[in-house]
């Protein structure tokens, strides 16, 4: 329903398709770069590192971009260092637009190589040693897919009373791969926005037609939401509202209430659904603050 409504909207209103990267062409027989986005974490970004040594898939087939934000740290550069010994590492910290999701992605993008691109976050759990050789083999041998999607599970390593919920298939950077030529065609991610910038991605991939597959056989482990105070939501929604000079206003409308719709189930007694309405509650609060403030907020 929601592709056919956005496929619709693309029709009748001028949208501006556009993120704000320019998107290298692939080049040194990289297949796969996978792109990690960090700060501090250090112990869990060592975890879904080690996963990536123990691929079976060639060392000169792929690459592991670190894009720490800040600035970088000398902690960072050193377990970089560790870690280039045994995997194709490029460190790159973060130049300016410290906490903007959007511009650290493009940061990566920028310098990544390969033909395919797995957006992975620090905290996510890779334990098939063949999970890049599979990936590699469907994207080669399904031309029509522009985008991977694996089961995802939860995780419990940061999450007090094993909360364990988990979305199984969504569109996230938390382990999301794409083709280079949907990357490039999109121009990346919109460089301002502080969190969920993949979720606005996904809806211009899906404006312009693009086609991503569900793929059990290839699985992944990521805590489950979580939101312990209103300020990453808030900054969300002022993100969010700043898709106004962007998208047609009905279409910055439905976006705007359909990232904010989850806001009522805070009410209900399940934890699941009180961590989805905090959000929710938190994304509308920014969107609305936004209206009168020119100053948006930061979250780092």
């Amino acid at each position: 329903m929601r592709r056919i409504l956005l496929n619709k909207m693309k029709k009748i209103f001028n949208v501006r398709l556009q993120g704000d990267c320019c998107v290298p062409s692939e080049r040194d027989g990289i297949r796969v770069s996978c792109i990690i986005n960090f700060f501090g974490r250090l112990e869990l970004l060592s975890c879904i590192l080690h996963s990536l040594v123990e691929q079976n898939y060639p060392r000169q087939y792929f690459e592991v971009i670190l894009v720490e934000d800040q600035g970088g740290t000398e902690a960072g550069r050193r377990l970089a260092k560790d870690f280039s010994s045994l995997l194709n590492i490029i460190y790159a910290p973060l130049d300016q637009k410290f906490g903007k999701m959007g511009y650290s992605r493009n940061f990566g993008l920028f310098r990544s190589r390969g033909k395919y691109i797995l957006f992975l976050d620090d905290d996510t759990v890779i334990l098939q040693e063949d999970f890049l050789e599979k990936l590699d083999d469907i994207l080669t041998g399904q031309p029509e897919v522009d985008a991977v999607m694996p089961h995802g599970m939860a995780s419990f390593s940061l999450v007090d009373g094993r909360y364990a919920y988990h979305e199984p298939y969504f569109m996230t950077s938390r382990c999301t791969a794409y083709r280079r030529s949907v990357l490039t065609e999109l121009s990346g991610f919109i460089s301002d926005f502080v969190g969920q910038e993949d979720v606005e991605f996904v809806i211009r991939f899906t404006l312009i037609g693009k086609n991503s597959v569900k793929v059990p056989e290839l699985e992944y482990y990521h805590p489950p939401l979580l939101v312990p105070n209103f300020r990453k939501p808030k900054a969300v929604g002022n993100s969010f509202y700043g898709l106004k000079s962007r998208y047609p206003y009905f279409l910055w409308l439905l976006v705007i209430l359909n990232c904010a719709r989850h806001a009522p189930l805070y009410l209900l007694p399940v934890r699941r659904y009180r961590e989805m309405g905090r959000f929710g509650i938190g994304f509308l609060f920014g969107v609305i603050v936004s209206l009168f403030k020119k100053e948006g907020f930061q979250y780092n």
